[in-house]
């Protein structure tokens, strides 16, 4: 099924619309949507320019095109046909591109097209199901093939393993750096309880010793 829509410019990354509904079904959605801008600001500075890709993230997959400088992408299940997801997206940029073409490229403020949700909802039941006459129809449509469009892994795409070891190595720095600071400290602590004490057990131990003298006088 698809789970989330989202619509960005490609030259800043700047979001356009999405499904107003999408995620409520999705166990950390939000997670998800920000892998999505995490993926569109990658696009804006002209990584991943393939204008067609299939990227995995835990039960899901992102599939996604490229045209005009508009990125559509979508959210689906990973048993999700890869041909209707594809379809789905297709039929979402004709209408984008006829209705908001000209304001595309001078949209200022995110999100500027979000009414464009109603076609999103309308479009996204039509592909819900993939067992009805018309989807069963496109999946045997030998006109539109999706074989040759890459599948990827979103550690991979967004480099998410890469920031994790560095993360990983600074915290293992900066635990090993805590306990030489933690070591200092004990060893500044004791040396200032000498300081501190160290005069008045002298003076203990001068009184201690007169008083040992004098008994052993007398």
């Amino acid at each position: 099924m698809v789970k989330l829509t989202m619509i960005a410019r490609v030259t800043d990354g700047l979001p356009l619309a999405e499904g107003l509904d999408d995620g409520r079904d999705v166990k950390d959605a939000e997670m998800y949507k920000q892998q999505v801008k995490a993926l569109f600001k990658n696009l804006a500075s002209g990584h991943n320019d393939a204008s067609r890709m299939s990227i995995e993230t835990g039960p899901y997959i992102f599939h996604y095109i490229i045209e005009g400088r508009v990125c559509y992408l979508t959210m689906c299940d990973r048993s999700y046909p890869k041909k209707l997801a594809f379809q789905y997206l297709e039929d979402l940029k004709n209408e984008f591109e006829r209705v908001n073409g000209p304001q595309i490229e001078t949209a200022a403020r995110p999100y500027a097209f979000i009414k464009f949700d109603t076609f999103i909802q309308k479009t996204k039941k039509l592909y819900q199901d993939t067992r009805t006459q018309r989807n069963i129809a496109k999946l045997n449509d030998e006109l539109y093939e999706v074989h040759q469009i890459m599948t990827r892994n979103v550690q991979e795409v967004l480099g998410v393993g890469e920031k994790l070891d560095q993360v990983s190595q600074m915290s293992s720095r900066l635990t090993s750096e805590s306990r030489v600071y933690a070591d200092k400290a004990r060893d500044l602590n004791r040396q200032a309880l000498i300081r501190k004490w160290a005069p008045v057990a002298i003076v203990l131990g001068v009184v201690f010793l007169l008083f040992w003298i004098k008994t052993k006088l007398w």
